[in-house]
């Protein structure tokens, strides 16, 4: 294609909306007329079923449940005056908390104020507080935040010790819809655990983000926790950001949680236009459906050129792929849908992957995010005429057009700068993007039974663990892993039983492996407790 007939071709499918200052450039992305003449029915047929969507229709039939995270930025939306209620009291319940917290008037035993947030929660309940944190917490923020975000116990040690003396002047915001999930009960007990070290009275600096009526919310009440904040059933944990979720440590670390909020709306408002060229959400399905031709062929990077999105294409990894990853379609065929997604930032990966995606294989497609605020206030030159943003801007000009060259498909989002109304305005385009690909493609973006599978098979493991420790403990001679696994009576689940005792053996929980470690046949595991 000519540079005259580019040029045309990226006038044409420019998007600009004036009251966020976004545009969006799919020009990069190889589809032609035909191709969207051909796909105008399906999208048809999308907004329709986005419209049901957002008025209430059971969008997650395994659960019996509506999705209502767009009611969140406009309550007036909501299908029911009960659920606007609750919605509008959550949002003055979050700020008035916050006050009482940053005046001092609500204040730990032992400190004149809190200082320190430490969220613990799992995927979505960690996913978007991160980003949000990374991408808009002050450089001071009123209150500094930490994670927990696994069950990992040299990660949780780390994070403890940094902590160190301010544990008695941190909140602990522990986040789980139901209070059974694993991971952040586990993170919960370690930190509960952490203040009896200290003699420090736990639920003096707890809160919960919870379902009403959950194990967690019936022990934060049982206990005399600080406060509970409602997770809605009709809010998922990729969507959540902005719940109380998203939004409570969000405004305790002094982020503007209204503007992020308005500029959801506002997004929100701009995605329900049933018009491919003028929906900025449609425009993003129509270039993932031609880039991956609707099959997820192809993977998405993303890459953001501004050091403080760096955890967007990380957040963007769970709502694509949680939603978008899927054996069956709606009519029950087996599809094995998906967008695989990864990335960096910019021009960071141009010094790591961009030799591959401009002459490796070609199996993505590329999402630049460029902001064109460079910083608050004036810039030095490094080079006549030349700031540093110049080289960052044109690093990411440069390899977009590297890519083309190569025919290497791409997106361009740009933003004026990133703050809260910009990225409340990110997280709503790009949840009505994944909704409206999955209406395309005939999938239901708004369940995840893998994720289910994987929770089971994992407390089938941990079932066998406390079968393998009674048997040991009952056993006074050395056994073999066949002759465990045959008193367990689970002679094919061998190498299980093996990586679970050689799991206990390695941290001192009793069990020993006697023999070559490097031949697990010949090992004989006792109990010495």
């Amino acid at each position: 294609m000519d540079a005259a007939t580019l040029w045309q071709r990226y006038q044409d499918w420019l998007y600009y909306h004036k009251g966020l200052g976004f545009y969006l450039d799919i020009s990069r992305i190889g589809f032609n007329d035909a191709f969207v003449e051909e796909i105008k029915p399906k999208f048809a047929k999308a907004f329709q079923d986005m419209a049901a969507l957002e008025g209430g229709s059971i969008a997650n039939p395994d659960e019996n449940r509506m999705v209502g995270h767009y009611w969140l930025r406009n309550p007036e939306l909501a299908p029911t005056p009960q659920l606007k209620n609750e919605i509008v009291e959550t949002l003055e319940q979050i700020e008035v908390f916050t006050r009482k917290i940053h005046s001092g008037t609500l204040r730990p035993p032992h400190a004149s104020k809190f200082t320190d947030i430490l969220s613990v929660g799992i995927g979505g309940s960690a996913l978007g507080p991160q980003f949000v944190a990374e991408a808009l917490s002050p450089v001071f923020p009123v209150m500094s935040i930490h994670f927990i975000d696994n069950t990992d116990p040299t990660g949780i040690d780390r994070v403890l010790a940094r902590l160190k003396s301010r544990l008695e002047s941190t909140l602990v915001i522990v986040i789980s819809k139901s209070g059974g999930t694993p991971e952040p009960r586990n993170g919960m007990i370690e930190v509960q655990q952490a203040y009896q070290d200290r003699h420090l009275d736990f639920a003096q600096h707890a809160i919960a983000v919870t379902g009403e009526g959950s194990k967690l919310y019936q022990q934060a009440k049982a206990q005399g926790w600080l406060e509970t904040f409602p997770m809605a059933d009709w809010v998922g944990g990729r969507t959540s950001e902005m719940s109380g979720v998203g939004l409570l440590p969000a405004a305790l670390q002094g982020i503007d949680i209204r503007a992020m909020l308005e500029g959801a709306k506002v997004m929100d408002e701009a995605t329900r236009i049933p018009e491919i060229k003028q929906n900025p959400a449609a425009l993003l399905a129509l270039g993932w459906y031609y880039a991956t031709k609707g099959r997820g062929e192809k993977d998405m990077v993303v890459l953001p050129y501004k050091d403080s999105l760096l955890l967007f294409s990380r957040y963007l990894q769970q709502l694509v792929m949680e939603s978008l990853g899927k054996e069956k379609d709606l009519d029950g065929n087996t599809v094995y849908q998906g967008i695989a997604v990864y990335g960096n930032k910019g021009s960071t990966d141009q010094h790591a992957y961009v030799q591959q995606l401009r002459e490796g294989i070609n199996n993505f497609f590329v999402t630049f995010i460029e902001v064109l605020q460079d910083r608050q206030g004036p810039s030095p030159e490094v080079e006549p005429d030349v700031t540093a943003g110049d080289y960052l801007s044109g690093l990411l000009q440069g390899s977009r057009q590297a890519l083309y060259e190569k025919n290497r498909d791409s997106i361009t989002l740009t933003i004026p700068e990133v703050n809260a109304n910009t990225v409340g305005a990110l997280i709503a385009l790009y949840e009505r993007a994944v909704g409206l690909y999955a209406f395309l493609i005939n999938i239901n973006a708004y369940h995840q039974p893998g994720v289910e599978a994987g929770k089971k098979a994992a407390a089938d493991i941990l079932d066998l663990q406390r079968q393998i420790l009674q048997v040991l403990k009952n056993e006074s001679q050395p056994l073999s892993l066949e002759a465990l696994a045959v008193k367990l009576g689970c002679r094919d689940r061998v190498e299980f039983v093996y990586k679970i005792v050689r799991h206990l053996g390695a941290n001192q929980r009793g069990v020993v492996l006697h023999g070559d470690l490097g031949h697990p046949s010949d090992l004989t595991i006792t109990y010495d407790g």
